[in-house]
């Protein structure tokens, strides 16, 4: 029986669970700043479900934080890294059922939807917006979480 307490509980997982997860990480070196100690991961490929992570206008594999002050060019940064995670997961934007944008500020919401929308033409997901007080960093203006579905 596996524990939550259980410091190695990803290593612990039992041999029948067959989600793929893609670039685990450790909250303790994403959030230096943060009392954190999370093991989490940008994307889950489950059977033909694919969950990624809110993303945020940071570079994947630097953690440098991309268009600090711009709305537009984060929300360009989240839909490259939404593609790549994606990609990584053996799926395309077309396999894309469900958005969810998470705004700091309701006057963000034409220029962050009109460039997503510039990513997703054809692909016809359902959307959901929310404003929110505020993300992870006070930098973020905005983060897009996804679920898709593979072939």
């Amino acid at each position: 029986m596996l524990s939550w307490e259980s410091k190695d509980i990803m290593t612990d997982l039992p041999a029948t669970v067959t989600h793929r997860r893609i670039r685990p990480f450790n909250t303790r070196e994403t959030y230096p700043e943060q009392n954190l100690d999370n093991d989490l991961c940008q994307a889950v490929v489950a059977g033909k479900m694919v969950y990624l992570r809110g993303q945020v206008p940071q570079d994947l594999d630097t953690r440098e934080n991309v268009a600090v002050g711009d709305p537009e060019g984060q929300a360009r940064k989240v839909a490259e890294n939404i593609l790549l995670l994606l990609s990584e997961a053996g799926a395309e934007p077309r396999h894309i059922c469900k958005v969810t944008v998470y705004l700091t500020d309701i006057r963000y919401r034409e220029v962050v939807y009109r460039t997503l929308g510039q990513y997703l033409r054809g692909v016809f997901p359902v959307f959901t917006g929310l404003v929110v007080v505020a993300l992870a960093r006070p930098e973020w203006f905005v983060e897009v979480d996804i679920i898709a579905q593979l072939d």
